[in-house]
């Protein structure tokens, strides 16, 4: 299996020479750019990465224009790394298409952990579940090519939406608490005021929304949410 490919987009020198040292060691290829403009331009290119490591502060393009460029053609993962305690930070991330956020310090094995969860949901079908279909109500899902339809209508979800729809999907008019979803998507239990299952699911509904304004996930407060057939 080819290794993973990794790119940092980060201006903290000192950290991406550690990153880049540490994820090498655990057999990842790994890129590193030291603004936003460099970045966004890697991460645009016909290379292929299958994680983006993505600061907020940085010069030239701040790590919101740049996710917010890259999601109008790419849905690479992308974990932001933010400062730590600021909530502004990770909310707006996760409305731009962040898949995940990690406050700055981190743990290097928790990052790993993240990065690992994400590159494994992308791959885990074997060749059965891999040319199947999912149909709830005006929702299709192709788990081959990761493609998901509404009313007739594609779709362009990221990679933790898809996985998220697809799990309510799955489930569809049964209650699928937001720690399933944490970890099911993003491989980690939900944290106590951690927003990322809400932020997901409300991106999900606005992309649903062009299509259809008739609101299909229902929240059911302080436990999760149905995706509702008729």
């Amino acid at each position: 299996m080819a290794k993973a490919t990794i790119l940092i987009i980060d201006d903290d020198a000192e950290l991406t020479s550690m990153l880049e040292e540490y994820l090498s060691s655990m057999d990842f290829d790994v890129v590193v750019t030291s603004d936003g403009e460099e970045g966004l331009a890697h991460a645009l290119s016909d290379h292929s990465f299958d994680m983006i490591l993505l600061d907020v502060m940085m010069p030239k393009k701040d790590g919101f224009e740049v996710l917010k460029s890259l999601r109008e053609t790419k849905v690479t993962p992308v974990i932001m790394l933010t400062a730590r305690g600021d909530d502004y930070d990770r909310v707006l991330g996760l409305e731009f298409g962040a898949d995940d956020y990690l406050p700055k310090p981190f743990n290097h094995r928790e990052l790993i952990a993240r990065i690992n969860a994400i590159i494994r949901r992308r791959t885990q079908y074997d060749d059965k579940a891999a040319n199947s279909e999912i149909t709830a109500g005006e929702i299709t899902i192709n788990v081959a090519s990761h493609s998901a339809h509404y009313c007739s209508e594609q779709l362009n979800l990221t990679g933790t939406e898809f996985a998220t729809l697809k799990l309510l999907a799955q489930n569809h008019g049964t209650l699928v608490s937001k720690n399933q979803i944490s970890e099911d998507v993003l491989g980690k239990k939900l944290m106590e005021y951690d927003r990322s299952i809400d932020m997901h699911v409300s991106n999900i509904r606005k992309k649903m929304s062009t299509i259809n304004e008739e609101n299909k996930i229902k929240t059911v407060r302080g436990a999760g949410y149905i995706l509702l057939c008729d």
